[in-house]
C-alpha cells in the first residue's frame, strides 16, 4: 500500500519535532536552553555545534578522562589505516547526569581500548565529537549522554514520605521545556525570547538556571525533612535550597538572592513551598529571564503507591509572563542513588569556549 504524500510530510514533520525536543534537552544540560534558535553557535561547543543527524564510531585507547561538572570529556588516541595516529576529543554529559545512568569515575581507565559512538562536530568532524555510547573491549557498556540508556534495572522501592532521594526522568525534562514554548508572555517577555543569545548561558559561569527549571534536571535530588525546615539538595551547580517551616515571613523585596527565599507549610503529607525575593536572572525561568517579582509556588506530594513524587506548581513573573505557567511532573524514588559530590569546575565549564 502506498503512503499518501500528505502522510509522508506529516511523518517527516513529527520526526523533526521529536529530534528538536531532544536537542533542547541536550543543550539545556550542556549550556544554554535555546536550541529553537536557528542561528549558528560559535562561542561554545554545545549540541548545536554537532551534526546530530550523523553518527560515527571511533576505536582507540583512552589518553585523558575527566568526569566533571558541568560536562565531562575523554580524549582517545585513534590509529589510522596508514599506521599514523590522531586524537579524537569526546564531549560527554556532566558527572551529575552520568552518575544516575551508571557511569562512575572508575568506569574507564587511562590506556583502555574503547569504542565510542556519537555525533561529529560540524567544524571539526575528525577531531571532536559528542559522545553517546561507550563500549569497552570486554563488551561492557557505559552511557555518555543524557539520551543514552541506563545500565541500571528498574527497582520497586517504596518511600514513606517526601524525604529521600528522587530522580526527574528525562521525559519530564523534555515535557517541561516543550510546554514552555506556549508560555503567555508580555511584550518584554517576547522581546527577551526573540533576543535570546545561546552563547550567554549563565552555566558557563557555574550559575544554575532558576526554579522551577532547575528542579527538572535528571540528576539526584535529595529532600531532608527537619523540624523547622526542609533542605533540598540538587546535584547540579552546587544547589542547596532551604525551605523554612518556622512561620517566618519573606524578607523585604529589596533583599534578593540567586535562588530566592522559600517558606513552606504542610497540608497533610504534602509540602507547599512559596519562593520570592530572587535576583534578576537572565535564565530565571529557563527560556526567559526573570525579574525580582518572580513568585514560584511548588507542591511536593508522594504518589499513592510510594514509588514516585508528584512535583507540581506555578511560576509568575509580571515583567515577562502575562499569566502564570503551571506544571505537573512525577519523579522516581531512587534511595540508592548517590550524589556526585563534584562542584562545578569553572575551567571545565569554559573548556570549549572560543573567542
Amino acid at each position: 500500500m502506498r503512503v499518501k504524500p500528505q502522510m509522508q510530510h506529516f511523518a517527516r514533520k513529527l520526526r523533526l519535532e521529536v529530534a528538536n525536543l531532544k536537542r533542547i534537552v541536550l543543550f539545556a544540560l550542556v549550556g544554554s536552553m535555546s536550541f529553537a534558535l536557528a542561528r549558528p553557535v560559535q562561542a561554545h561547543h554545545s549540541p548545536v555545534a554537532y551534526d546530530t543527524q550523523k553518527q560515527i564510531s571511533v576505536t582507540g585507547s583512552v589518553k585523558v578522562f575527566s568526569i566533571k561538572n558541568p560536562h565531562s570529556y575523554i580524549s582517545v588516541q585513534v590509529r589510522k589505516a596508514d599506521g599514523s595516529t590522531s586524537t579524537m576529543e569526546v564531549e560527554a554529559a556532566p558527572v551529575s547526569v552520568l552518575n544516575p545512568l551508571g557511569f562512575k569515575k572508575d568506569s574507564v581507565r587511562i590506556g583502555e581500548v574503547v569504542t565510542i559512538t556519537g555525533n561529529p562536530a560540524r567544524a571539526n568532524p575528525d577531531g571532536l565529537m559528542l559522545g553517546v555510547d561507550l563500549v569497552k573491549s570486554d563488551g561492557s557498556y557505559f552511557p555518555l549522554n543524557i539520551g543514552s540508556r541506563s545500565v541500571y534495572a528498574a527497582k520497586n522501592d517504596v518511600a514513606g514520605s517526601i524525604a529521600g532521594t528522587w530522580f526527574s526522568p528525562v521525559t519530564e525534562f523534555i515535557a517541561f521545556f516543550s510546554r514552555a514554548q506556549g508560555w503567555q508572555m508580555t511584550e518584554k517577555g517576547r522581546s527577551a525570547k526573540a533576543a535570546l543569545d545561546p552563547n550567554a548561558t549563565t552555566q558557563k559561569d557555574c550559575i544554575p538556571v532558576g526554579v522551577p527549571a532547575l528542579m527538572f534536571y535528571p540528576v539526584a535530588t535529595t529532600i531532608t525533612v527537619q523540624r523547622d525546615r526542609v533542605v533540598i539538595k540538587v546535584d547540579w551547580m552546587d544547589v542547596e535550597r532551604i525551605v523554612y517551616l518556622d512561620g517566618r515571613k519573606h524578607p523585604p523585596a529589596t533583599q534578593t538572592s540567586l535562588l530566592g527565599h522559600s517558606v513552606g507549610r504542610w497540608e497533610g503529607k504534602t509540602l507547599i513551598v512559596e519562593t520570592t525575593n530572587s535576583n534578576e536572572h537572565p535564565m530565571g525561568v529557563a527560556l526567559l529571564p526573570s525579574s525580582t517579582q518572580k513568585r514560584v509556588t511548588e507542591r511536593f506530594a508522594l504518589t499513592p503507591d510510594g514509588k514516585g513524587l508528584i512535583y507540581s506548581g506555578a511560576v509568575e513573573d509580571p515583567v515577562y509572563l502575562s499569566g502564570p505557567f503551571e506544571w505537573s511532573a512525577q519523579w522516581q524514588y531512587r534511595p540508592g542513588m548517590l550524589h556526585s559530590n563534584q562542584k562545578c569546575d569553572l575551567a571545565v565549564a569554559r573548556k570549549f569556549l572560543r573567542n
